[in-house]
């Protein structure tokens, strides 16, 4: 209990301000959830949920009696999709690892044509719809950017789960908004957080997209490597 109340009252004082202890906790699991996802390790999922369940309760601000600037309803409930997404990615990427013969829990692949109308489609859809939602809850203003920023990360979780190389840019996509919102809303840890996100997010893409394009050729060069192999034989 006493290490409880600790974690829920600690705060890191900066300058004349103090950062919440477990906002920059959450950040901190959250990044090495996404570079376990860019190297496809499945240990990037548990770890995510970790820090998904820190921010959480400080997104919930007064809820939990804390300190935090103000209550965020659509980054709280993000929280909410993280887990049960990543508990989806958890079990695909877990079973792509063990019916891998080289051990890979996810090959990188590009989405269909239809899947990226889908998706942006979505990412609309929902923006509109959660919007008076999130206002109706006293989510922090503007809306619509919490409403943003909650449905592309649930598209973007979902897509890592699939092993859409797009998922990346789907991120970049919520960093645009979802940094000046943060910082607005005054959670300076996770605004400068979601800044180098939006760095690292690009990286990530083109780690994927290398990935993919090695996979595909290591999958075409098989047949031919299959038929030089049995020339050979003869």
């Amino acid at each position: 209990m006493d290490l409880l109340r600790w974690l829920f009252e600690a705060q890191i004082p900066i300058g004349g301000s103090a950062l919440v202890l477990r906002e920059v906790l959450g950040n901190i699991f959250g990044l090495l959830s996404a570079l376990g996802g860019m190297r496809r390790k499945v240990w990037a999922w548990p770890i995510g949920i970790l820090g998904n369940i820190l921010l959480l309760t400080v997104f919930l601000g007064n809820v939990f009696g804390a300190a935090a600037p103000a209550t965020l309803w659509g980054q709280a409930a993000r929280q909410v999709m993280f887990i049960t997404v990543a508990i989806y990615g958890w079990y695909r990427w877990k079973q792509g690892q063990e019916s891998s013969a080289q051990g890979r829990a996810i090959v990188p692949g590009w989405a269909s044509n239809k899947v990226r109308i889908a998706l942006i489609a979505a990412m609309v859809a929902g923006t509109a719809a959660l919007t008076p939602v999130f206002d109706a809850l006293g989510s922090y203003p503007p809306v619509w950017a919490d409403a943003w920023t909650f449905m592309g990360s649930l598209l973007a979780t979902y897509g890592m789960a699939r092993g859409w190389t797009e998922f990346w840019l789907i991120w970049v996509a919520v960093d645009i908004v979802g940094v000046p919102l943060l910082f607005s809303a005054g959670y300076y840890a996770s605004a400068v957080m979601y800044l180098f996100y939006g760095f690292f997010t690009l990286t990530g893409f083109f780690v994927w997209w290398r990935a993919e394009k090695r996979e595909r050729a290591s999958h075409d060069a098989g047949p031919e490597a299959v038929a030089v192999s049995a020339g050979a034989a003869q």
